[in-house]
């Protein structure tokens, strides 16, 4: 089996040189200044202005300044690095829902649906880039591919990687970039591909060609995780067939805790419960939940993913920085943010009032917290990787099911539907949508009769509404069906009119009609007549006519 089999469609959104513009934000340093962050004793991050002035990352700080005497040199800060980085997040989230916080400038995101409900992988890219831009006016560039480096370094040339291709997208890079999906300490990853240079695996094919047995017992873990991305797979193990329940943590905050300092304080105690528990059942996590309740009842929640299980996996220590992160990134960001609305919105009245005089507004600080919770989600048994032999795991399916629980617990019990087919001689009639897990049978059985029922196959779409077409023949006149359901000739075009005007499509095939009449007896009878139709794009669509109209009603496989 193919690496492509188990990789999951992946799009990555990632901010360009995250850690030194969130310190130019918070300096108040202004873009155009070349600036890069540093540890005391080496660069870490460069902005783009100074890198054409010859500075990179690993610079000692002397060396730095010698290529650019104006470098501001600033401080690292994860935890600024973070709360800077939340509105960003926030503007992803309203575009794809369940985003996951890979590390402050980079974000994952399901592709899948949200691609299908704006059209494309490349529409969907476009949409998030442009809302990060207007709510917060930071660049950025996403990338969209299977697997998550093929993603990461798809987003670094804002590239979608077609699906299938991912590992042919790999193959020629070198090593060096497995940098770009660490999500924790970079050294043994840069030993790891150091060590494989001297030993001539300098790219990825290179790597992925090597037996896997071998990588694993000449480089352990960390070695099977690199090559495992080599081959375009996921970073995660590709599948999971033992499920765990999820570990959570809660407390409430009383008094309420307004300051960062003293919520963190309680996080502290959350993440080593948690990190003990996790420990005592000898597991591992996949994300880390982080979910806080306020005075006034909202509820506030952000998924970080945790460390590849090669990385080391989570510290008590690690679980209370991104909770401290994730806290500053609540309490204190949307705190500077609103402030900055205030000072706008005196801005403006004074503007048009010319008054200096006007009364303070309310300052509009975020509610304290009430109550704290961390979970660990994707438990899985430490070391325990459950590889696929053909098709799907059965962990899959009941992962699926814990997260349709789980909406459904969020949005109620009609919050998720399923389809169930049901009795009925109108292919709409025969949809009933019933809340997820409900074992009632549908209002009207379906292995009854149903005389003047559409023959089988069943189309694939049923449209909600339907879309107005003509039917003409080849002599571009109409084609009707009057009362003894006789065509005036053969259907050969199909043009629509809203909202496709002018779309032609000839016809190819086509099977019918069939009459449906229905409650003749009543004063609102419906009488129509339906026709099959193949067109030369490869659709079949299903026809219908009334008192002279045509309407393509659904539209088959």
């Amino acid at each position: 089996m193919s690496a492509e089999t188990t990789a999951t469609r992946t799009a990555v959104l990632w901010v360009p040189d995250w850690p030194v513009v969130a310190a130019m934000g918070a300096a108040q340093v202004p873009a155009h200044v070349p600036a890069a962050t540093h540890d005391g004793r080496r660069v870490l991050a460069v902005s783009a202005t100074a890198r054409a002035q010859g500075v990179r990352r690993g610079m000692r700080r002397r060396r730095a300044q010698e290529c650019c005497p104006e470098l501001a040199l600033l401080d690292a800060d994860d935890a600024r690095d973070a709360r800077e980085f939340e509105p960003v997040a926030l503007a992803a989230e309203t575009v794809v829902a369940g985003i996951e916080v890979a590390r402050p400038g980079l974000l994952l995101l399901p592709s899948g649906g949200p691609a299908r409900y704006h059209g494309t992988e490349e529409r969907l890219a476009q949409v998030l880039v442009e809302r990060v831009a207007a709510d917060t006016g930071h660049e950025s560039q996403v990338g969209v591919a299977d697997g998550i480096l093929a993603a990461v370094l798809g987003a670094r040339a804002s590239l979608v990687v077609p699906a299938g291709t991912s590992r042919a997208y790999l193959a020629p890079r070198p090593l060096g970039e497995l940098a770009h999906v660490v999500v924790g300490d970079a050294q043994p990853v840069a030993q790891l591909v150091d060590l494989l240079g001297r030993l001539g695996v300098r790219t990825f094919a290179d790597l992925a060609a090597l037996p896997a047995a071998s990588v694993l017992s000449r480089f352990g873990d960390l070695g099977a995780w690199a090559q495992r991305l080599a081959q375009g797979e996921d970073l995660r193990p590709p599948a999971r067939r033992r499920i765990e329940a999820d570990v959570a943590v809660e407390c409430e905050l009383d008094p309420p805790a307004e300051r960062v300092d003293v919520a963190t304080f309680a996080a502290r105690r959350l993440a080593e419960d948690l990190h003990a528990q996790l420990v005592e059942r000898s597991s591992s996590c996949g994300r880390l939940r982080i979910t806080a309740r306020t005075e006034d009842g909202r509820e506030l929640e952000r998924t970080w993913r945790c460390d590849d299980g090669a990385m080391g996996g989570l510290t008590a220590a690690r679980i209370t920085d991104r909770v401290r992160w994730q806290l500053e990134g609540w309490l204190t960001a949307s705190r500077v943010a609103l402030g900055q609305r205030q000072r706008g919105v005196r801005r403006d009245d004074h503007a048009q009032t010319g008054r200096d005089d006007l009364p303070d507004l309310p300052e509009d600080r975020p509610s304290p917290l009430v109550r704290l919770a961390i979970t660990a989600e994707e438990v899985v048994a430490a070391g325990v990787e459950q590889p696929r032999l053909w098709g799907a795991s059965s962990g899959e399916d009941a992962r699926a099911q814990r997260a349709l629980g789980r909406v459904q617990g969020l949005l109620g019990g009609d919050g998720v539907l399923s389809v169930v087919t049901q009795g009925g001689r109108d292919v709409h009639d025969q949809v009933h949508l019933a809340p997820w897990g409900d074992a009632a049978p549908a209002p009207r059985r379906a292995d009854l009769p149903w005389p003047g029922r559409l023959p089988e196959p069943a189309p694939a779409l049923v449209l909600d509404v339907p879309e107005d077409v003509t039917v003409l023949d080849d002599a571009g006149a109409p084609v009707r069906v009057d009362a003894r359901l006789a065509m005036s000739a053969p259907p050969a075009t199909v043009r629509w009119l809203a909202p496709r005007a002018g779309a032609n499509r000839r016809v190819l095939g086509w099977a019918g009609p069939w009459p449906l009449a229905e409650r003749w007896w009543s004063e609102t009878p419906r009488r129509r007549a339906y026709l099959q139709v193949l067109l030369d794009d490869g659709r079949g669509v299903l026809l219908a006519s009334a008192q002279g109209s045509w309407t393509v009603e659904a539209v088959y496989d």
